[in-house]
């Protein structure tokens, strides 16, 4: 059990690593302290249920629902193609920096209805928590519970420290340009995976 939940460890969050919408939100919210331990903590929990689709068996109902791939595919394109320009936008026009005694000006509401979006409605999500490792977790028979515990820890430790370590870049980003280029990476980030799935199949 404890070999399967330290693979499960290990292979969560090598899926996670790399940036992504997600992550760069992650990243976002952390350098401005805007509603850090929520966002992570969102993050952290819809892919332990993701997880726990994927390892309770949730291939099948896939496979009987043709329709739901496409829909989760072009409502993501949608939603990140929109988030990129947004994103965009504050990286032409932008000119404010970061100042610790900032009010954040993201309400929590708002805040978490596009750490939500950014998460559910991106089919990668999907294809790595539900598909990859509800596979992977069939190598480890009687033992399934254990590797989704294991790969749902390794999610609870990167967002966690992804939120709260962006305050080490802080003064960093006490710079306008540094933080329009942040901007202008994320639309790029955006607009990758956007194009990337609308090209799929």
């Amino acid at each position: 059990m404890t070999t399967a939940a330290i693979s499960g460890f290990f292979l969560g969050l090598s899926l996670i690593v790399a940036i992504g919408a997600q992550n760069a939100f992650v990243l976002r919210q952390g350098l401005r302290r805007e509603h850090v331990f929520s966002i992570c903590l969102t993050c952290a929990a819809s892919d332990a249920v993701l997880i726990a689709t994927g390892v309770s068996g949730f291939r099948a109902t896939t496979g009987a629902l043709p329709w739901l791939e496409p829909a989760l595919r072009f409502g993501g394109v949608a939603f990140l193609a929109f988030y990129g320009l947004k994103s965009l936008r504050a990286a032409v026009a932008g000119n404010a920096a970061l100042d610790p005694s900032e009010v954040g000006a993201q309400s929590l509401a708002a805040a978490l209805a596009t750490c939500l979006a950014l998460t559910w409605l991106n089919p990668h999500v999907y294809l790595d928590t539900v598909v990859l490792l509800g596979s992977i977790s069939t190598q480890y028979p009687g033992r399934e519970t254990a590797f989704g515990i294991g790969a749902a820890a390794g999610s609870f430790l990167f967002f966690f420290s992804l939120g709260y370590g962006a305050r080490l870049l802080r003064p960093l980003f006490a710079r306008p340009a540094a933080w329009r280029l942040l901007d202008g990476v994320i639309a790029l980030v955006m607009w990758t995976i956007a194009g990337r799935l609308a090209l799929v199949g």
